[in-house]
């Protein structure tokens, strides 16, 4: 026996190869192998000349062990990094320079070598929770690395997901108060969790003019999310351009400029400047009654009154309010959306679950592209962190399935976004569903339960680090364990995610109960109470039946610190919005 190894230790190195190694545990004293404890997950330190490497154990056997020695099973290890310097100012760092020799000491890591891996290398850090197999060490998150090469928060229902989430964005907020955070929130889980620091957008409150749309996103609008008819499209194609030159006249008109002609302009379809929808109506009707052929005039017909529905339904009013009026409130809308100033909050949680089930896509198409966007045309002076709740539902694997500018807006963040301060965060339970080039641009990632075997084996492509192997521990994580794997973590991590107080807690946490009150007597007023609630919905403004009718914000008050998703819109407060035309 080397003299390197004592008789305390732990274990010595009998094979290596690349970054992997393998150890003899031996039998220490009178102890056997269950009070070593030498089970997977644990981490192992191996003495070396010049450093100490640090490992992971992902198997211990006793089979085939070398008649040589008093082994009583072996382990195999991932070598992950090593502690370098003195014992005053040791250092850790990923990888490994200098490998383990045959014969070297191996003894499970004790705390200081924990601490030293885990120690905060700068200001940047966010506590998140502490480490599964020793609570009194502290995981912190670089916070800086983790935004700015994006980052995603993985795992099925009921594990935590909502949890962590909410912990992190409320950490990065007290981290960097000066980050704007944009919230995707497709349940309505998230409107009581970051208090007066965010603004809680949703149908009633938003105002996002159609004009903001780009061609593909409006069609998608205005057929409802199926194929447009191309002779429709053709028609539509023509007249928008012309529809935003008139508009640009009408202002130029009213300064005493002198009137251009709309088609001199230069606008193309995609160009966000405002034009109005009776003037886009008007353009079709004037085209139809040159028309002499009445199958070409039905083709008009069909779009006019497709455009016609739209606007009238009061489920599009955050889209069409004053549609004929017109109002180049770019400017206002962005500014409301991505809090340029803050004024306090600096984080917007929009709120998805109140829209129309054909707009959805097109609105955060809207959204991501709008963000990028402005990022790209500011050269990143004001970053922002874009948070994609369900991002499988928006950016699949599979291209036939959901809207392909909505995949593509986030596509090219998740590609882009860190050049123009744009970062991302995913969020989801069906990785396998999220598109593979999306998810490979996420350096950090945040793994919770994840049962499905196509989702491990995703997982599995995407991570880089020496300790892959830690993913065989996916299925069996407990709720709110996590496995940290990248750039914004020290090492490859099982940990705990800390504690998230009552009030920062998604609203999903407070789970209906399967079992019926005993007290709460369901009888036809409360279905016909409900039913006028459901129809109030998709007919009027102002619900009839809706708890929060009492609670409206008074006209001319300061902005409400929390604005529930059940409270109306306050006329004055969108003022700005309804720019009339000059």
């Amino acid at each position: 026996m080397p003299s390197s190894t004592t008789v305390t230790s732990f274990g010595r190195v009998i094979l290596v190869r690349g970054s992997l190694a393998r150890v003899g545990l031996l039998a220490t004293g009178d102890m056997g192998l269950s009070e070593v404890r030498a089970t997977v997950g644990r981490f192992v330190s191996i003495r070396c000349a010049n450093s100490t490497i640090v490992a992971m154990i992902t198997e211990v056997s006793c089979e085939d062990l070398p008649t040589s020695g008093n082994y009583i099973a072996s382990a195999s290890v991932d070598l992950l990094g090593e502690i370098l310097g003195g014992p005053e100012r040791q250092k850790f760092q990923r990888g490994v320079t200098n490998y383990p020799a045959i014969g070297d000491a191996v003894d499970l890591i004790n705390n200081q070598e924990l601490r030293t891996v885990y120690a905060p290398n700068g200001s940047d850090q966010i506590n998140i929770g502490t480490l599964q197999q020793d609570p009194s060490v502290i995981a912190y998150v670089d916070i800086e690395e983790m935004l700015s090469k994006h980052f995603a928060v993985l795992g099925s229902t009921g594990v935590g997901k909502s949890t962590g989430v909410s912990l992190l964005l409320n950490e990065i907020l007290k981290s960097r108060p000066n980050l704007r955070i944009f919230l995707l929130d497709v349940h309505n889980e998230y409107g009581r969790c970051f208090g007066d620091r965010s603004l809680v957008l949703n149908p009633r409150n938003l105002k996002l003019p159609f004009w903001l749309f780009n061609f593909e996103e409006i069609v998608d609008v205005l057929f409802a999310g199926r194929p447009g008819v191309p002779e429709e499209l053709d028609i539509l194609a023509e007249v928008i351009p012309v529809a935003k030159g008139m508009y640009t006249q009408y202002q130029n008109a009213d300064r005493g400029l002198k009137r251009l002609d709309p088609k001199s302009v230069g606008y193309t379809l995609d160009t966000p400047v405002p034009y109005r929808l009776v003037d886009l109506i008007s353009l079709i009707d004037e085209r139809m009654g040159k028309l002499e052929n009445r199958s070409s005039r039905i083709i008009y017909h069909k779009l006019i009154s497709r455009i016609e529905t739209v606007r009238n339904d009061p489920r599009y009013a955050f889209m069409f309010d004053n549609a004929n009026v017109g109002g180049d409130t770019m400017a206002e809308v962005i500014s409301h959306l991505f809090r340029l100033p803050a004024n306090g909050r600096p984080m917007t949680v929009m709120q998805l679950a109140g829209f129309p089930a054909e707009v959805i896509d097109s609105v955060v198409s809207v959204l991501c592209r709008m963000a990028f966007d402005f990022g790209l045309w500011s050269d990143g002076v004001s970053p922002l962190l874009f948070v994609c709740e369900e991002a499988h539902r928006y950016a699949s694997a599979d291209r036939n399935i959901g809207f392909g500018p909505t995949r593509k807006a986030v596509s090219r963040i998740a590609k882009e976004g860190r050049k123009y301060g744009v970062y991302l965060g995913l969020v989801t339970q069906r990785p396998a569903e999220l598109d593979a080039t999306i998810i490979s641009q996420c350096n950090t990632l945040f793994t919770m339960r994840l049962a499905n075997d196509r989702d491990q084996a995703l997982l599995r492509s995407a991570v880089s680090d020496a300790a892959a192997n830690l993913l065989s521990f996916v299925p069996s994580l407990g709720t709110r364990e996590v496995l940290a794997f990248g750039e914004g973590v020290a090492l490859p991590t099982r940990l705990r995610f800390k504690e998230v107080p009552p009030h920062q807690l998604p609203r999903s946490e407070a789970t209906i109960s399967t079992v019926p009150s005993a007290t709460s007597g369901h009888d036809m007023h409360f279905v016909a109470a409900v039913l006028e609630r459901w129809r109030g919905a998709t007919s009027n403004r102002d619900v009839p039946n809706d708890p929060g009718i009492n609670e409206r914000p008074a006209a001319r008050t300061v902005e409400a610190p929390m604005l529930q998703p059940s409270l109306g819109l306050d006329p004055d407060r969108f003022s700005l919005l309804k720019k009339p035309l000059r």
